[in-house]
């Protein structure tokens, strides 16, 4: 499994320039089968709702990432700030590339920025089946959380091999951040990859990217901080099913479900 990390400098507001920094990257990006963005990677964490497109199938957002997975034959995911019926969501698209695509909100809102007072919060993971590998895709602070990120053990299975976290984190809880995503690795037996921002944005909080992808031991197999980047890496699904075979924690874990 190839997972291409696209860690950028976000324009404040702005999806067309982001959209074009974004297509430069991924018109030169090799080969891969998953390409992760960032969290709100069309305007940046903005709390003002009113800039924000309403949410449709075939809007410019979800039409973008549509074209761009056909045209990489790759998922595209990331998180988009919309306008729905009832307000407005921090929601995550997981595109495929024949355009069929299933979203999820994010269920932990950021208090500390305000983010509840914006913005509605989801209920409900997804698990996504693809090319023989199973994926969670969360958002930002969810991180935090591990019972809402945790890897249950279902029909003899871990329900997922890869975690995904697309934030907005500032450096100012850089050591969190990277703590965090080592911990969720190791808990959950499962590659784990954080994709952050980095630049500057209107409120003056800066971000040091510190996006990575860490094994299922805990190990930093990449990461980068402070500067741009694109990276893709291939994941090993034989040594990550071999080692839970050697060490089946996972079945040992507490049963208990989320109300």
């Amino acid at each position: 499994m190839k997972i291409s990390v696209i860690q950028t400098v976000l324009s404040w507001e702005s999806p067309a320039k982001n959209f074009l920094r974004l297509e430069g990257v991924l018109s030169r990006l090799a080969k891969s089968d998953v390409v992760v963005l960032p969290e709100m990677f069309t305007t940046g964490f903005t709390m003002n709702t009113a800039v924000l497109e309403r949410y449709a199938s075939d809007c410019s957002a979800v039409e973008w990432m549509r074209k761009w997975s056909k045209d990489l034959d790759a998922v595209i995911t990331g998180s988009v700030a919309f306008n729905i019926e009832s307000g407005a969501v921090n929601r995550l698209i997981w595109m495929r590339p024949d355009g069929t695509f299933d979203f999820y909100d994010k269920k932990h809102a950021f208090t500390f920025g305000g983010e509840h007072e914006h913005y509605q919060t989801g209920s409900q993971r997804i698990i996504e089946h693809w090319r023989g590998w199973n994926f969670c895709p969360l958002i930002c602070y969810d991180l935090r959380f591990p019972v809402w990120s945790r890897n249950t053990f279902q029909h003899g299975a871990p329900a997922y091999d890869v975690l995904i976290y697309v934030a907005n984190w500032p450096s100012v809880r850089r050591e969190a951040w990277n703590t965090l995503l080592k911990a969720r690795a190791i808990e959950n037996l499962a590659y784990t990859v954080g994709v952050n921002r980095v630049g500057t944005d209107p409120k003056e909080n800066v971000y040091s990217g510190d996006s990575a992808v860490i094994d299922f031991k805990g190990n930093v197999i990449w990461s980068q901080a402070d500067t741009a980047e694109a990276c893709t890496i291939t994941l090993n699904k034989e040594e990550l099913d071999e080692f839970r075979k050697k060490f089946p924690a996972l079945q040992d874990g507490d049963s208990f479900q989320l109300l």
